[in-house]
């Protein structure tokens, strides 16, 4: 009897996953050309700003978890010790 993969760690899940984000992604930004910024400050009108703004910002709060779980992590068997 083989023992089946979880449907989202298939590797043709994976691929149909990467494309519908990418997909996703490329509509989003191009709908920039259909709709008008209302812009408050200069740089939040430029092209794609959500996007590559939504990016750097998802990327930073990445880097601040991993350097705050430099300092908060345990052992693995921090309760095996008490």
């Amino acid at each position: 009897m083989s023992e089946q993969k979880h449907w989202l760690v298939r590797p043709t899940t994976i691929r149909l996953l990467w494309r519908w984000g990418i997909g996703i992604l490329v509509v989003l930004v191009l709908g920039d050309f259909f709709v008008h910024p209302h812009e408050y400050f200069g740089i939040d009108g430029t092209f794609g700003f959500n996007s590559w703004y939504g990016f750097v910002t998802c990327v930073a709060m990445v880097l601040v978890a991993k350097g705050l779980g430099l300092f908060l992590k345990r052992k693995d068997t921090y309760y095996d010790e008490r």
